[in-house]
């Protein structure tokens, strides 16, 4: 499959979702049977589940913004948005494990109340992207880091305009470029000599065929310094409505520098608290259809990081493990397209009886 058939699946895809939106009063409508469909088929059923944990806002409407509300009925959805399946930031992040205000699946299923079904979450950007390094070579007073991108959609290429950012203490540097028809393209990240420790490239593309199709990834590398270490060594990085909680790991910790990023900007956070093990930024209302990327940078002792996390903060997947269900039992899959903050991501969930 080309490219540009590849591109052209992912735009008509959006076009779908945009089609919903006349459909979205009748599935609101289905709210009262969705627990009582016995007579149904089972695959219908879980359509109408899934559909319904999509469009719902849930109770209460903003439970996600609060670190310690627990939703007495489950819904994703955005409160009071016009858009159908436009998904709440925050109601989405605390679906993640690794968020330090996210929700055990056992209370998510719980609030979603269907007794008799379990479920998976599983939300990430539509399409992957890879970073390879390629070579690295000193200029002069700087060393220039080559890196091979790669854009891909269920194995085929996609077409993207790249922007990179280096990070590394406090110095950035940022670059862009495209993928060939290939789906492959190319970043260079000049970092100065007379700097060291660890380097966080962190790359989004925006596929060609949507502004709003935007994906990212990250690597880490090293200059000047010794191995990295692994993200969430220092620092546990929690992002809720609009905030950044950062907890340190070490007392001996100092940040240097918290930035945010996302395909078109970059800026310093401005810091709310400090106590003596954990750090509070505000986190800006950006007019970009992207995923922010927040990132930390400081010493521990001898030991240089740079660790990021992602708002909303994903991808993860959350729920029951469908790996060693028992023979016979019916799993249906499901995947939407969403928008999250402006920016079009991918929703699959999973379905099966209690039975």
């Amino acid at each position: 499959m080309p490219s540009s058939t590849v591109d052209t699946f992912l735009a008509c895809s959006v076009m779908i979702l945009l089609v919903l939106s006349a459909m979205v009063g009748t599935s609101k409508l289905l709210t009262p049977y969705l627990y009582d469909l016995s007579n149904r088929d089972e695959a219908e059923r879980f359509e109408q589940l899934a559909t319904h944990i999509l469009l719902s806002s849930g109770a209460p409407s903003n439970w996600g913004q609060s670190r310690n509300t627990i939703p007495t009925n489950l819904g994703l959805a955005k409160a009071d948005s016009p858009m159908p399946y436009e998904l709440d930031i925050d109601k989405v992040s605390r679906l993640n494990r690794e968020n330090a205000y996210s929700l055990a699946y056992s209370k998510l299923w719980e609030a979603f109340g269907a007794k008799d079904a379990v479920f998976q979450i599983e939300v990430k950007p539509l399409f992957d992207v890879s970073i390879s390094p390629i070579s690295s070579s000193t200029l002069g007073n700087q060393t220039v880091y080559e890196f091979e991108i790669a854009t891909k959609k269920a194995g085929m290429p996609v077409g993207a305009d790249l922007s990179g950012y280096a990070v590394v203490q406090s110095f950035v540097d940022r670059a862009k470029s495209s993928t060939s028809s290939s789906g492959v393209g190319f970043l260079s990240a000049s970092i100065p000599n007379s700097v060291n420790g660890t380097v966080l490239l962190t790359v989004f593309a925006r596929a060609k065929a949507n502004a709003q199709m935007v994906s990212f990834n990250t690597f880490a590398f090293v200059h000047n310094s010794s191995a990295p270490l692994v993200n969430g060594t220092f620092t546990k990085l929690s992002p809720l409505n609009h905030f950044l909680n950062a907890s340190l790991l070490y007392s001996t910790i100092e940040i240097l520098k918290a930035q945010i990023f996302t395909f078109n900007y970059n800026f310093s956070l401005i810091e709310k608290t400090h106590e003596v093990q954990s750090v509070e930024y505000l986190v800006p209302n950006l007019l970009d259809s992207s995923p922010m990327i927040m990132v930390l940078t400081g010493h521990n002792g001898s030991d240089s990081f740079a660790e990021w996390v992602s708002y909303p903060h994903l991808p993860f997947q959350i729920g029951a493990s469908f790996n060693n269900s028992i023979a016979g039992t019916k799993i249906v899959s499901r995947s939407h397209i969403v928008t999250i903050n402006a920016a079009l991501y991918e929703v699959i969930t999973k379905w099966a009886g209690t039975e």
